[in-house]
């Protein structure tokens, strides 16, 4: 049924299929904060254990759902300048973009006084999101409806503990209201379908670009998740909990990613 659906979107708009993942892949973010809503408190042992799952869902991902494919369609000398220039561009814009993390702290000081601490974290957040959705958009180009629907549930799936563990700090943080705090996170994943629209509109102009975005994505996400995601989930000492976490997530999307081919 769902394999239906995905086949005829494609068909019928490349394009507007490939937003439409990226845009139910970010309102999972919006999905996972909404505990916020009735709990005062979640343990932090639980959001860096979540946390962890959110990076092993995306290593698998990454690995699985693009750097496979990119190989098979483009071979080793598409996928390696393709996966250093994903990394490459994350790097450039961590150090030319002010923001916040909430247990990092301050990157980009020389432009951080001018904007207000949320500004901070919510372009912190975007950094992450950027690559996801651009993956998301990405998978769609490929035309298959297999890596599809496998990259669009595996970053649906890592967001939902990332708007969790970015509404609690919000509380906790800036003191937001649980309202305030929601609305924030469900708006950070908004710019998952932006990413999304890029991803898709540049493979479908041409196939030769396809293996290169692939590997861009990958590239971009696992630089993600070594540089940002796991640093923050060992931060306060539960490593175990996190590291058990990434496990279990790389496993659960391993079955998936199999299961949906």
């Amino acid at each position: 049924m769902l394999s239906n659906i995905v086949q005829w979107l494609i068909e019928w708009n490349i394009v507007f299929a490939g937003f439409l993942g990226s845009l139910l892949a970010g309102l999972a973010t919006g999905l996972g904060a909404l505990p916020v809503l009735v709990l005062r408190k979640v343990p932090q042992k639980i959001i860096d254990s979540l946390l962890g799952f959110s990076a092993g869902v995306m290593l698998a991902a990454s690995f699985f759902s693009l750097i496979i494919p990119a190989l098979e369609i483009g071979g080793l000398y598409s996928v390696v300048p393709g996966f250093i220039l994903g990394v490459l561009v994350i790097i450039i814009a961590d150090d030319l973009i002010p923001h916040e993390h909430f247990i990092k702290g301050l990157e980009g000081e020389h432009l951080a006084k001018r904007l207000k601490r949320i500004w901070l974290f919510i372009l912190a957040i975007t950094l992450h999101n950027f690559p996801e959705g651009f993956a998301v958009g990405v998978s769609f180009g490929t035309e298959s409806v297999s890596e599809a629907i496998s990259i669009t549930v595996a970053i649906g799936l890592q967001n939902a503990p990332e708007g969790l563990a970015v509404a609690f700090a919000l509380m906790s943080t800036l003191k937001y209201s649980r309202s305030y705090a929601f609305i924030i996170a469900l708006l950070t994943g908004l710019v998952e379908p932006i990413a999304g629209l890029l991803g898709v509109v540049l493979t479908a102009l041409s196939n030769i670009i396809l293996p290169y975005a692939l590997a861009f994505a990958a590239g971009a996400m696992i630089y993600v998740v070594s540089d940002e995601i796991i640093p923050e989930s060992h931060r306060l000492g539960h490593e175990r909990y996190a590291s058990i976490g990434l496990i279990i997530g790389f496993i659960i999307m391993m079955i998936l990613d199999t299961w949906f081919k």
